[in-house]
């Protein structure tokens, strides 16, 4: 399953790997775009899980079957 997760703040890209390897895009908004693909769901509540340690914001969650980018 491919994953779209919004976040507040901008995190550091090299926290990739706490983020099971999801691409870290900073957005202009202030924002920062977790995107990718993860196995299963226990994946999904890892990342989940390491945003509630880090004390982040969570503003938004999509996912789609096709890794897909709307513009």
């Amino acid at each position: 399953m491919y994953y779209e997760i919004r976040v507040q703040g901008h995190l550091d890209p090299a926290w990739q790997d706490r983020f099971g390897g999801l691409c870290i895009e900073q957005q202009e908004t202030g924002t920062t775009l977790l995107s990718g693909t993860l196995p299963d769901q226990a994946a999904l509540h890892g990342v989940l899980l390491q945003i509630v340690r880090l004390g982040l914001t969570l503003l938004s969650l999509e996912t789609s079957t096709a890794q897909t980018k709307d513009a």
